[in-house]
C-alpha cells in the first residue's frame, strides 16, 4: 500500500529526529529534548493518525534516553505521550487505555516532584480519557468526575478561566452521562446545570466566543432534557441559551455547529405550548418553527457530508409534518426543502 503524504512526512521527521538523537557527542538529555520537540511538532497539527503514532514513537524513544533516576523528566514526557495517544482516532480503546496508563504513571511522580498546574492538566486529560473509556465499560464515570474535581482547585476561575470553563463543561457532561436510574438523578442534573453556569461566569461572548457558544448550547440541552417538574420554565431557559449560542454559531461561519444548535432548538420548540397561559390550545406555531429548524439543519448536514445526522433530523421533521397535517395545518413537504 502506498503511504499517504502524512505517513511519508511523519516517517521522514521521525527518521531525521532519530538520526540527530543518535549523535553520541550530545548529552542524552539534550537528545531526549530534541525528540520531544519534534514529537510536539508532529502532534501540533496532525494530518492523520500516522503523524500521531510517529509522535508516540519519539516520546517513547526520548524516555529510553533519560537517566534511570530522572523521574520528573520521564513523568513529563509520559504526560505528553498520553496526549498523543489520546488524540489518535479510532473505534477501539487500546490507545485510550495506553493514554490512561501514561497519565496515571506521570501523575504519581509529578504529584510529589512536579508543579500543581501540570498535575491539574494531567487530571483534566485523564478525566477525558476515563470518560471515553466508560463508554467501553473499561472505566468508571465516577473516576472521571473525581479527576476533574481534583483539577478545579488549581484551574480556578480567576487565574485559569478557559481551563476552568473546560473542566466545568466536562464535569457537567460526566454528570449527565450517568443513567438516570436512582433518586440522585435529579441532583446530578442540577449539578450539571450548575457546572455550566459556573463556566459561563468566566467565559464571555466577547472574550471567548467559541467556548461561550459551546457552553450555551450544552446548557440548553441540560435544561431541555431535565426531569425537573418545571418543564416549561426549563424549556424557555433552554431556548434562551440556544439563542445565545447562535450569536456565535452562524450558518455562514460555523455551519455544522449552527445546524446542531438549531436542531436542538427544534427539539425544545416542539414541546412548548404556543400560549403558556392556555397550554391546552396546543402548539401549532411552535411545531411549525421546529419543522423549519429541522428542515434547515437537514439541508446543512447533507451539504456538508453528514448523512446520518441529516437522516436523524429529517425523521424528526417528518414526524412534525404528520402532526401538523393531523391538526389541519398545511405543511410544506419535507423533501422539497432538501
Amino acid at each position: 500500500m502506498t503511504p499517504t503524504e502524512g505517513e511519508s512526512r511523519a516517517a521522514a521527521l521521525v527518521a531525521a529526529a532519530l538520526a540527530s538523537a543518535g549523535v553520541e557527542t550530545a548529552p542524552a538529555h539534550e537528545r531526549a529534548d530534541m525528540l520531544v520537540e519534534i514529537a510536539m511538532g508532529l502532534q501540533a497539527q496532525p494530518k492523520d493518525a500516522a503523524q500521531l503514532r510517529g509522535a508516540v514513537d519519539l516520546y517513547e524513544r526520548a524516555i529510553a534516553l533519560c537517566a534511570p533516576d530522572d523521574y520528573v523528566l520521564v513523568a513529563r514526557i509520559r504526560a505528553r505521550l498520553g496526549t498523543a495517544l489520546q488524540a489518535i482516532p479510532g473505534d477501539g480503546c487500546d490507545d485510550l487505555l495506553a493514554a490512561r496508563d501514561a497519565y496515571e504513571s506521570a501523575a504519581a511522580i509529578l504529584r510529589v516532584g512536579g508543579l500543581p498546574a501540570e498535575v491539574a492538566e494531567i487530571d483534566l486529560n485523564l478525566g477525558l480519557v476515563l470518560q471515553a473509556l466508560a463508554g467501553f465499560n473499561r472505566a468508571r464515570i465516577t473516576d472521571a468526575i473525581a479527576a476533574y474535581q481534583r483539577a478545579i482547585p488549581v484551574f480556578d476561575a480567576a487565574r485559569f478561566p478557559q481551563e476552568f470553563a473546560i473542566l466545568q463543561n466536562n464535569l457537567a457532561a460526566a454528570f449527565l452521562s450517568i443513567p438516570f436510574t436512582d433518586e440522585r438523578s435529579k441532583m446530578r442534573e442540577a449539578l450539571a446545570v450548575g457546572a455550566f453556569l459556573e463556566a459561563l461566569r468566566v467565559v464571555t461572548l466577547i472574550d471567548h466566543p467559541v467556548e461561550y457558544a459551546m457552553l450555551q448550547n450544552n446548557l440548553g440541552n441540560a435544561l431541555q432534557y431535565s426531569s425537573s417538574s418545571h418543564r416549561v420554565e426549563n424549556t424557555l431557559r433552554a431556548l434562551d441559551a440556544y439563542d445565545e449560542a447562535l450569536k456565535v454559531r452562524t450558518r455562514a461561519t460555523a455551519p455544522l455547529e449552527y445546524a446542531n444548535t438549531i436542531a436542538n432548538r427544534a427539539n425544545a420548540r416542539a414541546n412548548l405550548p404556543d400560549d403558556l397561559e392556555l397550554p391546552q390550545a396546543g402548539n401549532r406555531v411552535n411545531l411549525r418553527l421546529a419543522y423549519d429548524d429541522y428542515a434547515e439543519a437537514c439541508e446543512i448536514f447533507l451539504a456538508h457530508g453528514e448523512p446520518d445526522r441529516a437522516n436523524l433530523v429529517a425523521g424528526a421533521a417528518a414526524e412534525i409534518a404528520v402532526e401538523l397535517d393531523s391538526i389541519g395545518h398545511t405543511s410544506q413537504l419535507f423533501g422539497s426543502r432538501t
